[in-house]
């Protein structure tokens, strides 16, 4: 076992570390104030070819990894972007992983090289009001039509549709009274998101305002035979390649959201005088900062050793469950220890800890519960009874 330092991985920090220079706390409180999602940095992070990372390097991309589009995403959100950042990029990076897989070649090369070169941008259609996590539940109904499909039925939480220009949307193509197995029906499609057959209504919310979540209302959205991905009705298997490496990115950037808050605590800490010395000279203000830092190492070697097990072909679900339930976790704690560490400026906008606090509840929520983690672990690690 080795923990060396591994130069290339170095490289893709600095590299994007320079990148994000140039989008500094400042802009990313003012994208946070303006509900505005961040074109410009979601473009230059294309122009440097950040969003093939882990992409065939047929298509455009660079042909890495997950481990590698993980720290991309932790040192995105590391800089001081927080979850808007990482957000902004983030479907684009892992959210066509089944096309990749499962795609043909005359889809990979009509999807792919627009959306690693920033042309076009995607958003995620699985989850709906009424069904939640459970996803083979879904009711928004696909009807074949000879050479397309007719879709309707509505879709809540999918981020970025304000901004995409294609979602990659789950649909039901058999009635589920009508199959042999519940994961069978479901088909997965990536076409275009027709505004004049879908509506898509913002939902407003706690933080990561930069980047939109939604409510979508489809109504007839003709979708051609040739924007499905795979066979009819197993669309369901498809999508389960995609989950594991989307827990680890979110693992990642729980990571560095809080690492960001961690680095402008501490520089608050030496810089805050009160009674004659820095703040950071008391045990009280230094040993939560020092906690959360051991937290956040953890976590990172949690993430990393998911990501490593998924790239060489391992059975990974379990650690990459694991990863996002600690990092979102550590994450959390060491935002919140950031804004105590700043009594009451924390509370302030000015000093960005409240910004990162609001947005590391999300890690927490998304794409899967807390609860839902333990449930798996407890059944599918330890044995125990499917609880649910």
């Amino acid at each position: 076992m080795d923990f060396k330092s591994d130069d290339d991985h170095t490289s893709i920090r600095e590299a994007v570390e320079a990148v994000c220079r140039d989008f500094d706390e400042h802009y990313w409180l003012k994208k946070d104030d303006e509900h505005e999602f961040p074109h410009d940095f979601h473009q230059t992070m294309a122009k440097a070819g950040w969003l093939g990372i882990a992409m065939p390097p047929e298509y455009g991309g660079s042909g890495r990894g997950i481990l590698e589009a993980a720290i991309l995403m932790e040192t995105v959100a590391g800089s001081g972007a927080g979850m808007s950042g990482a957000s902004a990029l983030h479907m684009n990076i892992f959210g066509l992983h089944p096309v990749v897989v499962f795609g043909t070649d005359e889809q990979k090369a009509r999807w792919l090289p627009p959306l690693i070169n920033g042309e076009e941008k995607a958003c995620f259609g699985v989850t709906e009001p009424n069904t939640g996590l459970n996803t083979l539940a879904l009711k928004t109904l696909a009807v074949r039509k000879t050479d397309h499909y007719i879709v309707s039925g509505q879709k809540v939480w999918i981020s970025t549709a304000k901004v995409a220009d294609r979602i990659l949307l789950l649909a039901r193509t058999t009635p589920l009274d009508q199959v042999k197995s519940k994961t069978d029906g479901l088909s997965l499609f990536y076409t275009r998101l027709d505004r004049t057959r879908v509506d898509v209504h913002e939902i407003h919310k706690l933080g990561r305002a930069a980047v939109d979540s939604n409510q979508l209302f489809i109504d007839d959205l003709i979708v051609p035979v040739e924007d499905r991905i795979g066979e009819e009705g197993r669309g369901f298997q498809y999508l389960l390649h995609g989950l594991n490496p989307e827990r680890i990115l979110v693992a990642a950037e729980a990571v560095g959201l809080g690492r960001a808050a961690l680095r402008y605590a501490s520089r608050y800490a030496q810089e805050r005088y009160v009674f004659n010395r820095p703040i950071g000279m008391n045990q009280a203000v230094q040993h939560p900062l020092a906690e959360r830092w051991i937290e956040l190492e953890a976590a990172e070697l949690m993430y990393q050793k998911a990501a490593w097990l998924y790239d060489h072909g391992q059975p990974c679900a379990a650690h990459a469950n694991a990863a996002k339930f600690f990092a979102a976790e550590s994450g959390y704690k060491a935002c919140e220890t950031a804004v105590l560490t700043h009594g009451g400026m924390g509370y302030a906008k000015e000093y960005h800890v409240e910004r990162l606090f609001r947005e590391a509840m999300l890690p927490r929520i998304a794409p899967i519960a807390q609860n839902m983690v333990l449930c798996f672990i407890a059944e599918k690690v330890l044995g125990q009874a499917k609880s649910y």
